[in-house]
């Protein structure tokens, strides 16, 4: 079955997947911005919108072609599956799937997360004839930890309204003075301060992101991919308020 944020997508059951699923993962071929980051305007570009036949070839040699029929988005408008009829997919050409006269719902995601045993919704599974035999193995989690997750929580309250009584100062002082070199939280409080216009703030953290890529080099990528995408996006939104 296929879910999203713990709820069964409608008609993504095991009685649609009996047999298993699969998708490809990862960024297009020759593309730097994943599917699910692109607006109407980059997917009109790539061609990738309904009535359309296309080729989407991604960078594990992973290729899907077929016609799209529709596009599954989420609730903030971002598309996590696409349809398409009469659909092949190959590997450096060695076919490995056929849907011809059937429809393919590919997931759409640049990369895996995290993985775990059992139902993403229990709710869409019987739980009482069936018991999972297994369950997840937990870390014991530091007192540091627990803090980190804490400043990742404020932060996300104060992103969806839920407590915009959080100083995101405090927050970025003290991740600093605790967790140097946590690089994520920082893009996230990068992002709000640039959606708030606070350039002040939002140039300390990117001052602060280049000492985090000085410590820890292997992290530069992920970082300079964070805020360009940031940047991208406020400009865009910029663009089109005018």
């Amino acid at each position: 079955a296929l879910s999203y944020r713990e709820k069964e997508l409608v008609g993504h059951g095991i009685e649609k997947h009996y047999e298993g699923y699969g998708s490809p993962v990862g960024k297009l071929k020759g593309i730097n911005l994943a599917i699910e980051d692109m607006g109407p305007r980059d997917l009109k570009a790539y061609n990738i919108y309904e009535g359309k036949t296309v080729s989407l070839e991604f960078e594990g040699d992973i290729k899907v072609t077929g016609e799209i029929v529709t596009g599954t988005r989420n609730p903030r408008g971002e598309i996590i599956l696409i349809t398409f009829k009469n659909c092949r997919i190959t590997h450096l050409e060695k076919p490995l799937f056929e849907f011809i006269g059937q429809l393919y719902h590919m997931a759409v995601g640049e990369h895996i997360v995290s993985a775990f045993n059992g139902p993403a919704d229990l709710n869409s599974f019987d739980l009482i004839t069936h018991k999972i035999t297994e369950t997840t193995i937990k870390m014991k989690k530091s007192p540091e930890r627990k803090k980190l997750e804490q400043y990742y929580g404020q932060v996300r309250d104060f992103r969806e309204g839920t407590n915009t009584t959080i100083s995101r100062h405090k927050v970025f002082e003290a991740m600093k003075a605790n967790h140097p070199n946590d690089w994520l939280l920082s893009v996230e409080l990068y992002e709000l301060a640039k959606i708030n216009g606070d350039t002040d703030f939002a140039h300390d953290i990117a001052l602060h992101l280049e000492t985090v890529k000085s410590n820890t080099p292997l992290l530069g990528h992920l970082i300079d991919d964070g805020l360009g995408l940031v940047d991208m996006e406020n400009a865009a939104q910029k663009t089109d308020r005018y």
